[in-house]
């Protein structure tokens, strides 16, 4: 998988779209239509997987009996299934979420464990919980719109319970010519308002914010060279140290 980022300085903010099965004004979620994969594109072995448990609890469902007797509604689902949905969907029209964060709302809401990991399953199946998606997203929002280092980025993904093998998947994607690029435009930027300050107080000030923007140490010190280039008071003698006699 690989994807494209786009220049840093892009100030262009994508439009926010109506996640599939958002509630609609007549306030029932829509039907949601099933995941369409590019030509020669395949789910993967997970999403196939919980697929088949999907069908598997609307075969179920769907079965013989008077639903209306043991509390089923139309279409076969069973009242604690119908509020699971509208749980998750509600939840899912706000941000994007992993499925663990999923599925501790879905425990908040008393959903209990086997209702939960069905419809779980469900919206995994159709796309609509895709962990490994929301890691990419995540990578590409930090870093792009944030301006956040490897280290915040990975730290907030393992923050939202992602798998390991996911969120390995997803940092691949940050180039390092791309990190050292967004730090310097950051440095750049900011170097701007410490002109008035000397040069190591302002060298100290730019790595300090670097460092808690999650660039390591390496990065952080080319890009305040860089920055402070041209810095009107100029670096102190021996690098920027000060030596005491």
């Amino acid at each position: 998988m690989v994807v494209q980022f786009p220049p840093a300085g892009d100030s262009e903010r994508p439009k926010r779209r109506r996640p599939p099965g958002a509630m609609t004004s007549g306030g029932r979620s829509g039907d949601l239509a099933p995941v369409t994969y590019l030509p020669g594109a395949q789910p993967s072995a997970a999403a196939q997987h919980a697929l088949e448990r999907v069908n598997a609890v609307s075969r179920r469902d769907d079965g013989d009996g008077d639903h209306e007797a043991d509390g089923r509604g139309r279409g076969g689902r069973d009242r604690k299934t119908t509020r699971a949905n509208n749980v998750a969907i509600h939840q899912l029209a706000r941000r994007g979420m992993s499925r663990w964060e999923l599925e501790q709302v879905l425990a908040k809401r008393e959903v209990d464990d086997e209702t939960a990991a069905a419809e779980l399953d469900r919206l995994e199946s159709i796309g609509l919980v895709d962990d490994a998606a929301l890691a990419v997203s995540m990578v590409y929002a930090m870093h792009t719109r944030k301006g956040s280092g490897r280290s915040a980025i990975e730290s907030e993904l393992r923050r939202r319970h992602l798998d390991d093998d996911v969120i390995a998947d997803a940092m691949a994607e940050l180039d390092g010519d791309d990190e050292k690029e967004r730090a310097t435009e950051l440095a750049v930027a900011r170097a701007r308002q410490l002109t008035s300050l000397d040069y190591d107080v302002a060298s100290r000030r730019l790595s300090g914010f670097l460092l808690r923007k999650g660039y390591d140490g390496e990065t952080v010190r080319a890009a305040v060279r860089t920055a402070l280039e041209s810095h009107p008071r100029g670096p102190s003698t021996d690098g920027g140290r000060v030596r005491f006699r």
